[in-house]
């Protein structure tokens, strides 16, 4: 072959590979896509994603399918989609513990960044620190004096190790200098249950859980976990601004792909999260399970990534100083 048909053969095959491109993102998808959620039915993480692919599927042109696969926190759902093929068919709705904590807690047969490319961040889901009817104090700051003159006396409920409200806790503990219990339940329905009851003190709650027993009077609320106020409750204070500086405890969520997804792949779900995030009717039933979404900048594969990284460095530390081991 001479050089002059090498040449040519060369940048015919680097056509051909730009064609081949082009058209497979144009293709894409051409079936259905399986969102992968790493836990039951009717959980919130489920909630939350089908009322976002519910929208997605339009932006998709393409049937997009809810697979609930639980167990083992959730590490057995994203280890399916660690372990599938990378073109952009089977995707994970993951959250802040399977892609923070577990990292921490678990031994897990996958890297919880480098075996998988980000789409788009969704949602947030701060929390309310909340108290029994009878619990004395009426602000923040006097919880926290009120913790500190009863050491290990007052119970907080919550569904578990690793679960949004003990990680929480510990970041309060810590933050505070208070000691207290936890007491762990099935459910934070359960919980808050016990908790109206008198049978435990304390919640870090999910506010479409406890904002019907505020109302009611049935509960005390005295911050919200986030920097800013819920839209659905703007009357709650942030606890930087109710006397505790700097606490925040923000739990979210986010689609990921395995490893090796092509970008243009990504580029299309990615518009298809933010598409469905900006569509007023996903926003609203977001925002009645006391659900935030995030602001379009915010919305980037880069931007997933940099705050992924970010959540890793500054809770890896605190839970393995907790010594918390998720069973």
């Amino acid at each position: 072959m001479t050089r002059r048909h090498f040449l040519h053969f060369a940048t015919s095959a680097v056509i051909c590979l730009a064609a081949f491109s082009v058209a497979n993102a144009q293709s894409y998808p051409s079936r259905p896509v399986t969102v992968v959620v790493p836990s039951g039915a009717g959980s919130p993480s489920d909630v939350i994603a089908r009322i976002v692919v519910e929208r997605m599927r339009n932006a998709l042109g393409q049937v997009v399918v809810i697979e609930n696969v639980p167990g083992a926190a959730g590490a057995i759902g994203i280890g399916r989609v660690a372990r599938a093929k990378p073109d952009g068919y089977t995707v994970a709705f993951g959250s802040f513990n399977t892609h923070v904590v577990h990292g921490a807690v678990l031994n897990l047969p996958y890297d919880v960044i480098n075996d998988f490319e980000p789409i788009a961040l969704v949602t947030s889901n701060p929390q309310l620190i909340s108290a029994k009817k009878a619990t004395p104090p009426d602000d923040l700051t006097g919880l926290v004096a009120w913790l500190k003159k009863n050491p290990d006396k007052a119970s907080l409920g919550q569904t578990g190790p690793g679960s949004p409200a003990h990680i929480a806790g510990i970041l309060f503990q810590k933050q505070t200098g208070t000691r207290f219990q936890f007491a762990n339940y099935r459910s934070a329905g359960q919980a808050m249950q016990d908790m109206i009851a008198g049978h435990i003190d304390l919640m870090l709650i999910a506010p479409n859980i406890a904002l019907e027993h505020m109302r009611a009077r049935s509960i005390k609320v005295y911050a919200v976990t986030a920097k800013s106020r819920l839209a659905i409750a703007p009357e709650i204070p942030t606890a930087n601004e109710a006397g505790l500086p700097g606490f925040y405890a923000t739990f979210w969520q986010a689609f990921w792909v395995p490893k090796g997804t092509p970008q243009d792949v990504i580029a299309r779900l990615n518009a298809a999260v933010v598409d469905a995030s900006a569509d007023a009717l996903v926003r609203q039933r977001l925002a009645e399970l006391g659900n935030e979404v995030f602001a379009p900048e915010q919305q980037t594969p880069q931007a997933l990534r940099a705050f992924q990284k970010a959540e890793i460095e500054r809770w890896w530390p605190i839970l393995k100083d907790a010594g918390i081991k998720v069973e």
